[in-house]
């Protein structure tokens, strides 16, 4: 079960530190690299189009970590 504050921080907007801002970058960096190798190697299938969702549910994941966690950074 989610605590309060757990659901709270889930929700909340958290503005980005000079830190976060540049961790957020480095992440989609490397997203981008990934997607233009799977999207230039792979054939059109869908294969390719569950890998490109889960690239990019990482890219949201990674970034939500980092918004959320910005003070441990």
């Amino acid at each position: 079960m989610l605590t309060i504050q757990q659901i709270e921080d889930a929700v909340t907007y958290h503005k980005p530190t000079a830190e976060a801002i540049e961790c957020h970058t480095e992440v989609r960096e490397c997203i981008k690299t990934a997607l233009h190798i799977i999207n230039n190697t792979l054939p059109d299938c869908r294969e390719k189009s569950l890998a490109i969702t889960k690239i990019e549910e990482a890219m949201f994941w990674a970034n939500a970590g980092i918004a959320r966690n910005h003070d441990k950074l």
